[in-house]
């Protein structure tokens, strides 16, 4: 029997492997290419220009399959900008799965929206099975967030976005150059959004980057945050001319050109490092599929899918396949067996419609929730049905961007040891308040996977 590292006995990784755990997972991979790109912007001071943010937006309109692309300072202002592009307004609803980051549908607010929660599935994705449940006469729109970098099932979304007129937002920030049945993800909707910050699969720095097709709401996008690009070279609608010269949405989203030279480097060599992540996360999987309580989150990629850079890997969590050993509890165990080499969480991002902003909290001071403030029924009550047990049951895996075959077998004993010594673990408590003795997950927090 091995004694388990959090019982005291030695980790998996230790302080000699720092070096290549370190090099194994390294992200982004910045080289003298990049130096020199960055190194340019600051001899020039050309921080806040607009020429190598254009050259890297058409760079990354033609990668993306779109005809346009706008870059932004970062996601969330991407996300605001994309409702913005598609005419979100007041009164207006817009559904978003409930299990995301934020910044999916918070912006929603400024717009006088109504953020309307639909459920996921198995894979933590949009449940389209969800959908039209919660479709009214408002309903404007819908965010499909591509969570975890799972492509979502967008066949039967899209097919219900047009049966009812719907717009579609894909957020990819997590999925940036991932494929749904051959066809890249930010190509389905009316448009998409996605970050590109310094940890994310397309790491920039810090910025963000709005793809459409539709030339109506690239220029709406545009508009409302650039207000040095709101004119007649880059915008050609009459119903915007007599706005010219000011950002339409109040804000300013210009990109630190640091950020988009970075961002024209990474482009060029994306899709090879991302081949390689997924060699790695793909071996990595394979062998986690063999051991018992764990079935790690990942398509079938001979549909023609594929998760891209596996942002933020995560597996399901069986409590009944490991003698119902609390999910919290396993996950330190891991992370203490695993040593050097990493941590391994519980849960995932709180579900959105459990935090008070969608419940209570009056951001137009408008003498109630800003949620309801325009609403025609109180949405809140479609609330009552949302599923957290994806709370509860997953655990977090760590993020390997390099195939060094006996690195990853190390991860897999670390994994191994835990579930074949677990009889080590179960006199331990976890405390907490869900039903599994945890309260798993986080409101944000995936950058350091």
């Amino acid at each position: 029997m091995k004694k388990l590292a959090i019982q005291g006995g030695e980790p998996v990784f230790t302080e000699v492997d720092r070096e290549r755990v370190n090099e194994a997972r390294r992200w982004p991979i910045i080289t003298g290419e990049d130096e020199a790109a960055a190194l340019e912007v600051i001899r020039t001071n050309n921080f806040s220009g607009t020429d190598i943010t254009e050259k890297f937006e058409r760079e990354f309109a033609a990668w993306n399959g779109t005809k346009h692309a706008v870059a932004y300072c970062n996601g969330t202002m991407a996300l605001a900008a994309a409702m913005f592009g598609i005419g979100l307004g007041k009164g207006d609803e817009i559904i978003c799965t409930t299990k995301t980051y934020w910044a999916s549908v918070v912006p929603a607010t400024m717009f006088g929206a109504t953020a309307v929660f639909c459920n996921v599935d198995e894979n933590i994705s949009m449940d389209p099975k969800d959908l039209e449940r919660l479709i009214s006469p408002q309903t404007k729109a819908i965010v499909v967030v591509h969570y975890l970098g799972y492509p979502c099932d967008m066949d039967p979304i899209m097919a219900i976005a047009r049966k009812h007129g719907l717009k579609v937002i894909e957020d990819v920030s997590h999925a940036q150059g991932g494929l749904y049945k051959g066809r890249k993800l930010g190509t389905f909707g009316d448009v998409a959004a996605m970050s590109l910050m310094s940890t994310k699969s397309f790491a920039a720095g810090e910025m963000g980057m709005v793809v459409t097709n539709d030339i109506k709401i690239y220029e709406r996008v545009m508009a409302y945050g650039h207000y040095d690009r709101n004119n007649g070279k880059y915008i050609k609608s009459e119903e915007l001319e007599p706005y010219f010269h000011v950002a339409l949405g109040g804000v300013k989203g210009r990109v630190n050109q640091l950020c988009a030279a970075m961002g024209r480097v990474q482009l060029k060599y994306y899709d090879q490092r991302c081949a390689e992540i997924r060699k790695a996360m793909n071996y990595f999987y394979d062998q986690l599929d063999r051991l018992p309580g764990l079935k790690p989150l990942r398509v079938d990629e001979s549909t023609g899918s594929n998760m891209a850079g596996f942002y933020a890997p995560i597996a399901r969590y069986y409590p009944e396949e490991l003698d119902g050993l609390p999910v919290k509890v396993f996950a330190k165990a891991v992370s203490e067996e695993m040593g050097w080499g990493g941590s391994c969480y519980d849960g995932v991002n709180y579900s959105l419609h459990r935090h008070n902003y969608f419940k209570t909290f009056d951001f137009n001071h408008c003498g109630g929730p800003s949620r309801l403030a325009n609403a025609q029924r109180d949405v809140r009550e479609l609330d009552g049905v949302l599923d957290d047990v994806e709370q509860k049951f997953c655990v977090s895996m760590p993020w390997i961007k390099k195939f060094d075959k006996e690195l990853i077998d190390r991860y897999v004993q670390a994994f191994r040891n835990v579930i074949e010594n677990r009889d080590q673990l179960m006199r331990q408590q976890a405390g907490g308040d869900g039903p599994d003795g945890t309260q798993a997950g986080r409101w944000y927090g995936f950058e350091n996977q």
